[in-house]
């Protein structure tokens, strides 16, 4: 016996010196990212999943309670409580199954950092290792303060920051005793305990939590008695930074990181990065309050966009009405139908092609024969039709359907597929008859980065969220470079941008009404706008040369969309382009040397005496229709 135990001292001793002379282990920065706004300001500090809080920001009560329950001779080993294993080894053989297990605080923060949960030899050994190393290169506090911030608080709550903000809508410092053990009792079962799911068998594992601080002194009888005969409040949603839609973005940016090739996955896991960001935090808490303030019942749904369009950056988004609620990132992973949002990719391929601003076509009931032996019959919006023929200005003011088919098969549908794709969008289009009411799925990243080449005058540049990643050393690692390339005609793209400027226009006004008039009192900027709508969509897009703002709304579950969804999108959408612009000092394009422009009958395209029916028609030199002085006298 003697002997044995000499040998175990020996090798105990010897692991140690072996654990000291290894090298430390990085905790404070393994897996840890802190992304910055574009501001520099820190926005978020943790890992993947979870924030970080120091250990004097952390409630007392929380301490206390975590190592009464987990491991009440923390502070007095050196991450292995002998006695505590000898007592479960005893009880396990005695019952003929595991009733006691014997982990300590540094053992489980190991394995939060470093292991899987797997229960083989391997592991053990290696967490045996990886804890020695911990307990000689690091203090109690340090150690007690990264398992704090790593423990699974159920509901996809990773550290105490994360937890308290979800359940009690607290800062770890603010956290009452109650509310405290509660939040250390749901580690042994986070999907079990935690109060959102189970909130009686929460209260009954926190008064074994509470039990146990009685026991080690921590509370007194008379607390403890106190404790629990009361209902406790939960919150069970999270607000990062009082803003329940930036998580959205965040994920984004960590896609994105995920992307970069010059920093690698096992870099990424590693941690310490300084990840500076596009996000303007202003410009986010607008956009959301906007969408908040146009909310149309708890099951709506948003993705949402701010581009800058002179570099590509992303300043704001949001991928859905509440990350705590639903983590599906809808702005960068969702695909859905875009309406008559698609049109503006038809209508340049149509200026690429002949067609000029006036170029007419009939807007009558139809019923077209395809090449493929079927029919189609479209329909306008309410089925309104001009019963006349009306200028391409007029059909994309009021979202004429049969113009649009009309134009997509004379051009040939490949010609706007195109124009879509040399834009940007990766999107597969189907090369139909109806894609110009917008059939194909499209995602809202991948759509707008092919609005943005209108709104850049016709250079294609990438979006993105991501300026520059360092280390914690300062050395950079990456940094994003401005790339453009011209993909479109600015003559013809500038046309474009005039003709998604007759949306507001109150000339168009003629058997309905242009698409944006109803918000464009609110306007102090011009705007090149499209609206899109199906039975279960609604899409907003507005730019220019300064900022672009993308909206969708609908639901998950493709409800037929109201009214009132697309009233209140166009709300959220004005108050936040107008917003985003409000500090700049924006103009509209520039017209090419190459344009000119005639007063003609906004509908018609005719010469018109009728002043409030008048709008300026673009055309590239040589292709404007002849007026002969007299015919423009008379109009004057």
């Amino acid at each position: 016996m003697l002997f044995l135990f000499i040998s175990f001292v020996i090798t105990i001793i010897g692991l140690y010196t072996y654990a000291y002379l290894s090298p430390k282990l990085d905790i404070k920065t393994s897996g840890s990212l802190y992304l910055y706004d574009n501001n520099n300001d820190l926005i978020y500090q943790g890992s993947r999943n979870n924030e970080w809080a120091d250990l004097e920001d952390i409630s007392s009560y929380l301490i206390d309670a975590t190592i009464a329950v987990e491991d009440k001779n923390f502070y007095k080993h050196h991450g292995f409580d002998y006695l505590r294993i000898a007592k479960a080894m005893y009880l396990n053989i005695k019952n003929g199954y595991i009733v006691q297990g014997a982990s300590t605080i540094s053992q489980q923060y190991i394995k939060n950092l470093y292991l899987d949960f797997d229960q083989t030899w391997k592991r053990k050994i290696e967490e045996a290792f990886l804890t020695l190393e911990l307990e000689v290169h690091y203090d109690k506090d340090d150690i007690l303060e990264g398992y704090l911030n790593t423990i699974n608080y159920g509901q996809g709550n990773l550290g105490i920051v994360n937890a308290a903000a979800y359940y009690f809508n607290k800062k770890p410092s603010e956290l009452s005793l109650e509310e405290a053990i509660m939040l250390a009792g749901i580690s042994k079962s986070p999907a079990h305990y935690n109060p959102v799911s189970d909130y009686d068998a929460c209260i009954q594992r926190a008064k074994i939590v509470a039990q146990a601080m009685l026991n080690n002194n921590y509370i007194d009888e008379d607390t403890y008695n106190s404790l629990f005969n009361e209902s406790i409040e939960i919150y069970g949603q999270s607000k990062t930074n009082n803003l329940q839609m930036l998580m959205y973005y965040q994920d984004a940016v960590l896609d994105e990181l995920s992307t970069i090739s010059s920093i690698s996955e096992s870099l990424i896991d590693a941690g310490g990065l300084k990840i500076y960001t596009t996000l303007d935090i202003d410009m986010q808490t607008n956009l959301e309050n906007n969408i908040l303030e146009n909310k149309v019942d708890d099951e709506i749904q948003v993705a949402s966009i701010v581009v800058d369009p002179n570099t590509g950056a992303i300043r704001a988004l949001t991928g859905g009405m509440d990350y705590a609620k639903s983590q599906f990132n809808r702005a960068t992973s969702s695909k859905r139908q875009v309406g008559s949002t698609m049109k503006p990719f038809l209508y340049y391929a149509a200026l690429e092609n002949n067609m000029t601003m006036s170029s007419a076509f009939s807007s009558v009931p139809t019923t077209f024969n395809l090449s493929n032996g079927q029919t189609y019959s479209p329909q306008n919006a309410d089925k309104l039709y001009a019963n006349k023929e009306i200028t391409m200005a007029a059909a994309l003011a009021l979202s004429d359907n049969i113009y649009a088919i009309k134009t997509n098969l004379f051009l040939g549908v490949d010609k706007m597929i195109e124009v879509a794709h040399r834009t940007g969008i990766q999107a597969n289009l189907d090369a139909v008859a109806s894609l110009p009411l917008g059939t194909s799925e499209i995602n809202l990243i991948d759509f707008a980065t092919g609005y943005t080449t209108f709104a850049t005058e016709g250079y294609q540049k990438e979006l993105y969220f991501i300026e520059k990643v360092e280390d914690l050393n300062g050395n950079v690692l990456y940094e994003h470079k401005d790339e453009k390339k011209l993909v479109l005609n600015p003559n013809y793209t500038y046309i474009l941008n005039e003709i998604m400027n007759t949306t507001s226009n109150n000339a168009f006004v003629d058997y309905t009404t242009p698409t944006a008039l109803t918000i464009s009192s609110q306007f102090t900027n011009k705007y090149a706008i499209k609206t899109g709508s199906t039975n279960t969509d609604f899409w907003i897009v507005g730019y220019n040369k300064d900022a672009l703002v993308m909206t969708w709304m609908g639901y998950d579950d493709n409800q037929i969309i109201t009214s009132k969804v697309r009233t209140n999108s166009k709300k959220a959408w004005v108050k936040t382009i107008e917003y985003t612009l409000k500090d700049i000092d924006t103009s509209w394009y520039e017209t090419p040397k190459n344009v000119v422009a005639i007063p003609l009958d906004a509908i018609t395209g005719q010469i018109s005496t009728d002043s409030n029916k008048v709008a300026l028609y673009y055309y590239v030199k040589g292709t404007e229709p002849y007026i002969s002085n007299e015919q423009y006298v008379s109009s004057n």
